[in-house]
């Protein structure tokens, strides 16, 4: 399991993240791999996406896919 704390990233939240505390921040600084963490648990694990994968989620959410929570 790799700690989120130890990746050599720039981690950042979305634009629209409000202080709610449901957030999930995005790495950046490492080539081939899309590091994603919780903001509320900065010194735990992270997953690791492959850009294309992380692109086509993200995609998706813009297009309204998984629908309203």
């Amino acid at each position: 399991m790799i700690t989120a704390s130890k990746l050599p990233v720039v981690w950042r939240k979305s634009s629209y993240s409000t202080n709610g505390g449901n957030c999930v921040e995005v790495g950046e600084g490492i080539s081939r791999v899309v590091p994603v963490r919780d903001s509320k648990d900065p010194h735990g694990p992270a997953l690791m996406f492959e850009p294309s994968a992380f692109t086509s989620f993200v995609s998706a959410v813009r297009r309204g896919t998984f629908g309203e929570v």
